[in-house]
Order: structure tokens, then C-alpha cells, then sequence
């Protein structure tokens, strides 16, 4: 870099990319530090068995991703980065061989609900006519009134009704169908969090979609870090900044990191009173990933399963409830509840012949040590026999040993910390600027500051336009969109 940086950011994660591009893209020259070899955090894509077939380390479905407005200002499909729908976002399947599927149409996702089907329409219906409007509110600091009444008011009155015990959904189906897409807040069911999850990605199927990127979720990560070298940025990857005095001079730092994280970071720095408050943030429960190579599509008995692009594994709606509390309080079980991608279902490139990836994570207790392989491969097994017979090679990686990956993840807490209304509200700590600190120009920018957990890039942006507020007096957003081609 030719001259002192203005502004550093420590993780390279969505938020860490995100926050850069920001502030790059306002004139500041920024350094961002990596402790791994490659950037992307939750953003990555490797060969783990063969090198023609890439699997995704971490997240493989972008809903967020196309419906964000950091992203949609960024503009992905401009800058090459090609977001593939499923026809089926998400698929749940059921026992006797039989599924319920979420399909791009709302129309047709209701057709096979029976006696739900209206209730399904009436319930998603009015979110998709406002989608941009519920996103930006859910994906917001939350600190704000909602620039759309309207949108707020259909969003309360559904994630009040879907947070009781009581479901209005009558059929199995439909109760399945909501249950698993409210799963994804990784907690105990039913929750105003869980509610607030299901609403959120339950009507983006059917508005912008549950797209996977066209090669691997790395294809996002290096469309950032494009923009961020175009516009000054410098990269120091395989150093991992251990104190914050090695950031000494440099007048602004984003720290794509935890509380806990944080902590150990800054040391004594930090006041008495707030270090006690980042000490009760709590941690939620455990992703155990496993990847399989396998020689064809998972033979599913229901094929309908087979063309959705996320499939949930949990059984009746009872189930996948029992399930994720049992989970929430500490107890494994043999059944958890499992999310399981083929994302050559939609992106056919990437299968080579017959061989391509699976991608899966099953719903554990905090710090659980057991290797994923087996759990989930008899998960998949239930509701597609003959499964075992196509896998060619498993790696799994336990809950307990995620957080030597990523020190976000405590325990495996893929979500960076429990997603609990108190901690939706206060998070890392309930304060009006949630990414400030009490450091003079350091900033929190983690998925453990508002709006928390995903692909959306909005944590880092708006811990970014926070900083340039206060410190450039900056108070509009620098434009995000590619540069025109010159005629």
C-alpha cells in the first residue's frame, strides 16, 4: 500500500468484505487481515476429494444473497456472478415416501396444500407484495422505524401468530413445510426469532428466490474482493491479528469478529462494564457438517425432493419442534434435524460425469464431538434408500472443531450467537449504536451485531456507514454498483 491505511478490517467473512467495499468505495485506503490462506470465511469453495469437483465449506444457498440491499445495490449478476433458482427452493420430506414442496410459484406451492393452500397464500401473499420492504426492515439495525408501515404491520402479525405453540396450519404438510424453513434460526421451536426466520425466508422463495451461485459460493467472495483491490484495497492473508495494538495509528478498524473474540483481542482495554456485558452474550447450538462424494443424485423416494434446492430432514412438524428443543437444551439425539444441498440439482456444472458433491449439516448441541458422517448419512438414508451405496468418499467436521476454523463459531454456533429476541435487540449488547465500541474508531461488523446471521453483507455495511458517519461525516452510502462500461 502506498500509503498508511485509513481503515482496517479484521475477518474477511461476508460482513468483513462487505464492510471494506463500503468504506473503499468512499476513498478510504483499507488493509483487511485474514488469519486463513484464503479469504471468503463463510464464502468458500474447495476441492476436498477430486479436483474437478468443488465443494462449499460453509454455506451453499444464497437466499440473502439476492435479496439484501447491500447485494442488491452491489449487483452480483453485473459483476459476472450468476445466481442459479432452484424450481423447488426447498423441499420437506415426509413419511411413506411422500414430500412437500415450497415452489417458486405461490400459486403452486399452495395448489398441494389441500385445505392450507388458502391459508399459505394468506400468509406469504402479502409479504411478497412488500418483499423489499420486510427485507429491509428484518435486515436492518433495528434501531430505526420502518420506512413501510404497511410491510411492518403484515410482518408483526404474522411472526406474533407463528411464535405460539398453536399452529393455524391444519394439514401435516403444511405445518412440515413452515416448520422446516423456521429451523434455520437453529433454536428452540416455536420462538419470535424462529417465527420471524420463517417469515423471512419462507416468502423469499417465492419472491427472489433461494439461488445457488454458478460454481460455488467463492464465486461471491471474490466478486468483493474485485471491487475492494479496484478501488485501493490490500489483502494480508495467514495472519491472524492476535491484540489490537498490532492496528496501532490506524485510525479506523472494522473487526469482523465475535464478543468472544473481541475479548481476547482487546484485552484490558475495554471497560469493566462492558466487558461483563460481552461476557452474557450466549452462544446457540452446533452445525455438524459433513461433504460426500458420491457417484449420482441422491436417489430420493419421493423424486419430487430430488429438483428442490435445499431439502429439509425432520419429519412431521411435531418432530422437527421435539427436535430442536432437545438440541437448544444440551441433549444429542440420533435424528437431528438436517439441512442436505445437491447443488448440481441446479447447477449441473458441478457434477463431473457421475461423481458430485453433497453438502449437509445436521442441528447439534453446542460443542458436540461427534463426527458428523454416519448421523447424517442415516438421516439421508431414511428418505432416500440406497444412499450409502453412492457415497464414494465423507469428510466430516464436528461441532466442537469449528471454531479452530473460524473463532466465530463457538462451539460450532454457525450463527455467531444465539437468535433469542433479547439478543436480536442486543446484539453483542444492548446499546443505540450496536457496532460501536467503547475503543475510540473501532467497530464490531460480525454477524453478532444486527441484523445477525446469513449472506446479506448488511452487518459489515452498516457498521461501515456508522464509522464513516461519525468519522467523515459521511451520511449518505457511497453507490455500490459496478462502474458502466464506457461507450
Amino acid at each position: 500500500m502506498s500509503r498508511h491505511p485509513d481503515a482496517a478490517v479484521v475477518g474477511t467473512g461476508p460482513n468483513g468484505l462487505a464492510a471494506a467495499v463500503t468504506l473503499a468505495r468512499a476513498g478510504l485506503r483499507v488493509v483487511l487481515y485474514e488469519q486463513a490462506d484464503t479469504i471468503g470465511g463463510g464464502l468458500r469453495t474447495r476441492s476436498l476429494f477430486d479436483s474437478d469437483i468443488r465443494h462449499d465449506t460453509c454455506s451453499a444457498v444464497h437466499p440473502m444473497a439476492a435479496a439484501s440491499p447491500f447485494f442488491t445495490a452491489f449487483d452480483l449478476p453485473s459483476r459476472g456472478v450468476r445466481l442459479l433458482q432452484p424450481e423447488i427452493p426447498y423441499a420437506h420430506p415426509l413419511t411413506g415416501g411422500r414430500s412437500v414442496a415450497a415452489w417458486r410459484s405461490l400459486t403452486r406451492t399452495a395448489e398441494q396444500l389441500g385445505p392450507d393452500g388458502p391459508r399459505w397464500s394468506r400468509l406469504m401473499g402479502p409479504l411478497v407484495e412488500r418483499s423489499a420492504a420486510v427485507v429491509e426492515l428484518l435486515l436492518s439495525d433495528l434501531r430505526h422505524p420502518p420506512r413501510d408501515p404497511v410491510a411492518a404491520l403484515r410482518l408483526a402479525t404474522r411472526v406474533l401468530t407463528h411464535a405460539l405453540p398453536r399452529s393455524p396450519f391444519t394439514t401435516p404438510e403444511a405445518r412440515a413445510l413452515l416448520a422446516g424453513v423456521a429451523a434455520h434460526a437453529v433454536g428452540p421451536l416455536p420462538s419470535l426469532a424462529s417465527a420471524a426466520v420463517a417469515m423471512l425466508l419462507g416468502h423469499t422463495a417465492h419472491s427472489t428466490g433461494w439461488p445457488l451461485p454458478e460454481g460455488g459460493s467463492d464465486r461471491i467472495a471474490q466478486a468483493l474482493a474485485q471491487d475492494i483491490t479496484a478501488h485501493g484495497g490490500e489483502f494480508v492473508t495467514g495472519h491472524r491479528v492476535r491484540d489490537l495494538a498490532e492496528l496501532t495509528g490506524i485510525p479506523l478498524v472494522l473487526l469482523d469478529v465475535g464478543p468472544t473474540e473481541f475479548l481476547s483481542l482487546a484485552g484490558d482495554r475495554l471497560p469493566a462494564r462492558y466487558r461483563r456485558a460481552l461476557t452474557r452474550y450466549r452462544y446457540g447450538p452446533g452445525a455438524a457438517k459433513a461433504d460426500f462424494l458420491v457417484s449420482g443424485p441422491i436417489p430420493w423416494a419421493d423424486p419430487l425432493t430430488g429438483r428442490a434446492g435445499t431439502v429439509h430432514l425432520g419429519g412431521s412438524a411435531e418432530a422437527v419442534t421435539r427436535q430442536e428443543r432437545e438440541v437448544a437444551a444440551g441433549r444429542p439425539g440420533a435424528a437431528p434435524f438436517t439441512l442436505v444441498v445437491d447443488p448440481a440439482v441446479t447447477d449441473p456444472g458441478r457434477a463431473r460425469g457421475d461423481r458430485r458433491p453433497v453438502w449437509a449439516y445436521a442441528h447439534v448441541p453446542n460443542g458436540d464431538t461427534r463426527d458428523p458422517v454416519d448421523l447424517v448419512r442415516r438421516r439421508i438414508e431414511e428418505y432416500a434408500p440406497g444412499f450409502s451405496d453412492t457415497v464414494l468418499a465423507s469428510r466430516g467436521r464436528a461441532a466442537a472443531d469449528w471454531q479452530a476454523y473460524n473463532p466465530n463459531y463457538v462451539g460450532g454456533d454457525i450463527a455467531a450467537g444465539a437468535l433469542t429476541l433479547k439478543q436480536s435487540l442486543a446484539r453483542p449488547t444492548l446499546q443505540a449504536d450496536p457496532y460501536r465500541t467503547p475503543l475510540p474508531g473501532v467497530y464490531l461488523c460480525s454477524a453478532a451485531t444486527p441484523p445477525g446471521p446469513s449472506v446479506h453483507g448488511m452487518c459489515g455495511h452498516l457498521a461501515a456507514r456508522t464509522a464513516l458517519r461519525r468519522h467523515h461525516g459521511l451520511r449518505t452510502a457511497p453507490p455500490l454498483s459496478p462502474p458502466r462500461p464506457t461507450p
